[in-house]
């Protein structure tokens, strides 16, 4: 008799996971999409804030920040998914700082530092988008240990 638990979608090999463990992954994810939203707003304001010469140096550590925690996602996570709800939360602040309203206030400003943290970010998302696990081989650092209940 077929078990009524596994859907006609997913593989016949693999195990359903608990409402606990698809909680805490969705959580997690939610999480990662609000880290990159805060660093979208920290980093819209602040991207200009010093420069080193020519160099507009917190646009650059910036995006190197952002490469550094979406690829961490990614990697914790063990999917690309992780790195995408990063990505995701910070491009949901970012462009819309970068529209000039009406009354001609805009956060990032077309300047080098606006382009380099803008540009940059988004080839950094990709560069860490593309670098991250395609597919979960031992589940998530957070789910690690937990094994998920046999039907049998």
């Amino acid at each position: 008799m077929e078990d009524p638990s596994r859907s006609a979608v997913s593989p016949p090999d693999a195990e359903p996971r608990g409402q606990g463990a698809s909680a805490l992954g969705g959580a997690a994810y939610g999480m990662l999409f609000m880290l990159g939203v805060v660093m979208g707003i920290v980093g819209g304001f602040t991207q200009a804030a010093w420069d080193v010469g020519p160099v507009p140096a917190s646009a650059v550590a910036w995006v190197v920040a952002l490469f550094a925690v979406c690829l961490g996602a990614g990697r914790l996570m063990r999917a690309k998914a992780g790195a995408a709800a990063a990505a995701a939360g910070w491009l949901l602040v970012s462009m819309p700082f970068s529209l000039e309203l009406s009354q001609g206030d805009l956060v990032i400003a077309s300047g080098a530092a606006g382009y380099v943290y803008l540009y940059g970010g988004m080839v950094a998302l990709v560069a860490a988008f593309l670098m991250a696990p395609s597919a979960p081989s031992g589940g998530s650092w957070l789910l690690h240990g937990q094994q998920p209940p046999n039907p049998t």
